[in-house]
């Protein structure tokens, strides 16, 4: 056994050695977040690894998007999976509107007569996705097809609507780092495929997402997953990799608890029973908001992949 060590705070002290000093303390949430950001820097390091970034809730409206966008980038994520509603507030952004800063105690009566939509506290303008119904049909009418799979859609929207450096989808399309959208039904975006669908008869064949993802689980010498909230995102994950006996290790951000077995608030080594986790695997999961915890693992690795290249 090792003693805990007392965590020590210094004037000027770095985000690097604060993350140090939470996982040489060791225990508690301060020692699973230092664990998980030693991991997460492996995952970046080890290209072995097929990287896995799952995504539910509010990311791109939280303030994450530039940070997303820049992991996929840069080649740190291989696979992308989240919620139609980050898809379609990334798109938002591209199309020149913002996401405000508001209220939890807000007077949703009248932020309805304002058009406005609330999320937490973050307000969106309703004539926002008025904005992206129009820009949806316009790509779509240009790349006239009659049948698409949800990612290869998603690649010409993000080719199509500029959103710059910060552009998820953007990004995803330059580099061709597949997002998969199981729920893409689930959210406005979705609405709009949908009535386009009523009017020109397109199609959206997801069993053309599955056997890229199949492959992609496959083909993969390791498998490192980063789930960020749980929900349907964190289950397409785990459940394709049931394919291949498990992820080799993975990463958990939920506020959310295990006692009404939500898949959510379900630790990750539930997941070795149903073998979407193998059996030793590095298993790690933070209880925390994750639109603060992630930005700091997520300094502490790159700062740590920087560190080595310059050793090097």
């Amino acid at each position: 056994m090792k003693p805990v060590r007392q965590i020590e705070v210094k004037p000027g002290l770095s985000l690097v050695s604060l993350v140090e000093e939470m996982d040489a303390c060791g225990v508690l949430g301060a020692g699973r977040a230092g664990r998980a950001a030693n991991l997460l820097a492996e995952f970046f390091r080890d290209e072995d690894y097929r990287v896995f970034l799952a995504v539910a809730g509010p990311a791109i409206p939280g303030g994450l998007r530039k940070i997303l966008a820049s992991l996929i980038g840069e080649g740190l994520v291989d696979v992308f999976v989240t919620t139609g509603a980050n898809v379609t507030h990334d798109l938002v952004e591209a199309l020149g509107f913002r996401h405000w800063q508001g209220s939890l105690h807000a007077d949703d009566g009248r932020l309805r007569e304002e058009g406005f939509g609330r999320v937490g506290d973050i307000y969106v303008e309703q004539k926002a996705f008025e904005a992206l119904e129009k820009a949806v049909y316009q790509v779509l009418d240009r790349i006239e097809v009659e049948e698409t799979s949800v990612y290869e859609l998603l690649w010409e929207l993000g080719s199509r609507i500029k959103g710059g450096e910060a552009s998820v989808l953007e990004a995803a399309a330059s580099r061709r780092v597949p997002v998969f959208c199981p729920g893409i039904y689930d959210s406005m975006l979705g609405f709009h495929l949908w009535s386009y669908s009523r009017l020109k008869g397109l199609r959206v064949n997801q069993a053309r997402d599955l056997n890229l993802l199949a492959d992609l689980v496959f083909e993969a010498k390791k498998v490192g997953a980063i789930i960020l909230g749980g929900g349907l995102p964190k289950h397409h994950v785990l459940g394709a990799c049931m394919l291949r006996g498990g992820v080799d290790g993975a990463i958990q951000i939920t506020l959310d608890r295990p006692e009404g077995g939500s898949l959510s608030g379900a630790p990750l080594e539930e997941a070795v029973s149903w073998g979407k986790a193998k059996a030793g695997s590095r298993l790690i999961t933070v209880i925390a908001d994750y639109t603060f915890a992630f930005p700091i693992l997520v300094a502490y690795a790159l700062s740590k992949l920087e560190e080595e290249a310059g050793k090097a």
